[in-house]
């Protein structure tokens, strides 16, 4: 983008900065740049609109543009193996880096960092609870980089900041060109994390998020040997003080229903589940821009006009700095980036107490699974590890029917180690908490997508507030034929109807078809978690080959 005059009413401030005695050279980087330290968001907005970075929209917000990564580069991410990783780390799921290249890169780093004029530095911290958060430094070359990750993690205090000492440190530098053949990389983008030596190289790439998921990579590495929970949910607060946590992959609906304006917002994406609460690991929100409205989602939209806010490849208008959220040509994946006290009903510490229920959130495109299910702590682990959704047809070139996915943990991308540690705590707390979970299904109901209909979002909302209120823990129990889990019979303000799938299907035949090829997929899926499972998790799965049941076993609680 072409740099931006300042508005006649926009202040110029004098740029401060908040040195800490532990400072670059006490790391080992020496670079001749200026160095910004800790700038706050009217001297960062400035310096990212005087250096060309940006355009100032109408009503306030900070509007940047990608590039040709306008999402994250999961194949371009490296883990450095060596002593530390190479028994902890799940490497199935996660590339390795040698040490050797990993070395190779780092110098490099540190002489592209020596070439630059001037550098931009944050403090921050990696979770809200003080007991189990992470001291992060980053490095960026880029002005609105700085400002997008003081705004998505956790700031300390003015006071804390002289003696702040990093513990992890990442360098961002989006000019930075891998080279595949000296540093084993695939291309000239790299996102490369070095456990022992607690620093993280992001080359290559302008999307802003990558700093983001490597500070959530961190923390679901780190917490677990703590005996604490990372999660990737979101989570609120009920007017009595009862904590509900939502899992749930994209589109399900984690955001929308986790935005209830009768509930207190801890946070949007990422958690921690300590003894004595659930915690935010940001400081702020980052949300999906593209064709939001005010009607669906107002306090979402309402960011979009405040200055502070960063909006990522959302299209604008050079000369009336006007919005446009429904225009896509940049990329389908737009963002906004702003404080979560821009949320008008957000928690104060970002901290909550231990949740009293846990949803899985599922949008089930084959029509199969009911609009709520109520499941023991065996398969809540269970559906944990499976992290079920469905892609409906359309979506991507070649769906032509739904297409199941499963993504282990509901975030498998995030998790360098094996998904059975997540597993394995997410019981624990379930059975140690007594909490009450449930899988609720956002998908499709009276068949499946391009017969049936999306399931009512008014009859989600009355069961899952059941959920949460605990007057669904009163009312009459099924068990599914198919996944062995507890559905109710009647709920007071939802159609009986919609809680038997089978039942809402014209074709019964083609219900129970669809339901064991459903079935199917998921035991093949869970193959690779047998041997990681105890016996009662392994037999909480669907039944294999179940046939219909006419009628049901009633359970009651």
């Amino acid at each position: 983008m072409d740099g931006t005059p300042l508005p006649s009413n926009f202040r110029r401030v004098a740029l401060t900065s908040t040195v800490p005695a532990h400072d670059l050279r006490r790391q080992g980087i020496a670079t001749p740049a200026r160095v910004h330290w800790n700038l706050g968001t009217p001297q960062l907005v400035e310096q990212a609109l005087a250096n060309g970075e940006g355009m100032l929209a109408k009503d306030g917000p900070l509007v940047v543009e990608t590039g040709k990564h306008t999402g994250r580069s999961a194949k371009d991410k490296f883990m450095v193996r060596d002593a530390e990783t190479e028994s902890t780390i799940w490497w199935d799921n996660n590339a390795s880096m040698s040490p050797d290249h990993f070395a190779a890169l780092k110098a490099d780093f540190m002489a592209a960092l020596a070439a630059k004029g001037t550098l931009y530095v944050q403090d921050l911290y990696g979770g809200s609870q003080p007991e189990h958060r992470v001291n992060v430094r980053v490095i960026n070359e880029l002005a609105w980089h700085n400002l997008f990750i003081r705004t998505l993690l956790v700031r300390p205090d003015a006071a804390d900041l002289p003696a702040f000492v990093p513990e992890f440190t990442i360098i961002d530098l989006p000019s930075f060109r891998a080279d595949p053949a000296r540093h084993g990389t695939r291309g000239e983008t790299v996102i490369a994390v070095n456990l022992s030596e607690k620093l993280i190289l992001i080359g290559g790439t302008r999307y802003a998020g990558e700093m983001k998921k490597s500070v959530f990579g961190i923390l679901n590495y780190k917490l677990p040997a703590e005996g604490i929970m990372p999660m990737h949910c979101s989570a609120n607060i009920g007017p009595d003080g009862d904590t509900a946590v939502f899992f749930g992959l994209s589109g399900t609906g984690k955001t929308t229903l986790s935005a209830d304006a009768s509930r207190t917002l801890i946070g949007d994406d990422e958690h921690g589940w300590s003894d004595t609460a659930v915690f935010n690991f940001e400081g702020g929100c980052y949300a999906k821009m593209i064709r939001l409205s005010p009607e669906a989602e107002p306090e979402i939209y309402a960011t979009t006009k405040r200055f502070g806010t960063v909006l990522e490849n959302v299209v604008i208008d050079p000369d009336t700095r006007e919005l446009d959220l429904d225009d896509s040509r940049l990329a389908e994946n737009t963002r906004g980036a702003y404080p979560i006290d821009f949320i008008p009903n957000c928690s104060a510490h970002n901290m909550g107490p231990v949740p009293k229920n846990v949803i899985f959130l599922t949008a089930d495109a084959f029509g199969v699974l009911p609009p709520i299910a109520r499941l023991t702590p065996d398969q809540a682990m269970y559906h944990f590890l499976s992290g079920y959704t469905a892609k409906v047809a359309g979506t991507e070139i070649g769906v032509t029917e739904p297409e199941a996915t499963f993504s282990t943990c509901f975030g498998a991308p995030f998790m360098p180690r094996h998904p059975s540690v997540y597993g394995n705590l997410l019981k624990e707390r379930i059975a140690k908490g007594g909490v009450k979970c449930w899988l609720v299904n956002t998908g499709w109901t009276g068949g499946k997508y391009g017969v049936g209909s999306r399931m009512p979002i008014k009859a989600t909302r009355a069961l899952l507030n059941a959920a949460l209120d605990g007057s669904l823990n009163h009312v009459e129990f099924r068990t599914d034929p198919n996944f062995g889990f507890e559905v109710p019979v009647a709920v007071p303000g939802v159609d009986t109807a919609i809680l038997d799938p089978r039942a809402t299907w014209a074709d019964k035949a083609d219900y129970d078809a669809t339901a064991a090829k459903l079935v199917k997929l998921f035991t093949d899926n869970f193959a690779r978690f047998e041997t990681h499972v105890d016996p009662g998790v392994l037999a909480a799965g669907p039944v294999r080959d179940a046939a219909p049941v006419a009628e049901p076993q009633l359970t009651v609680a």
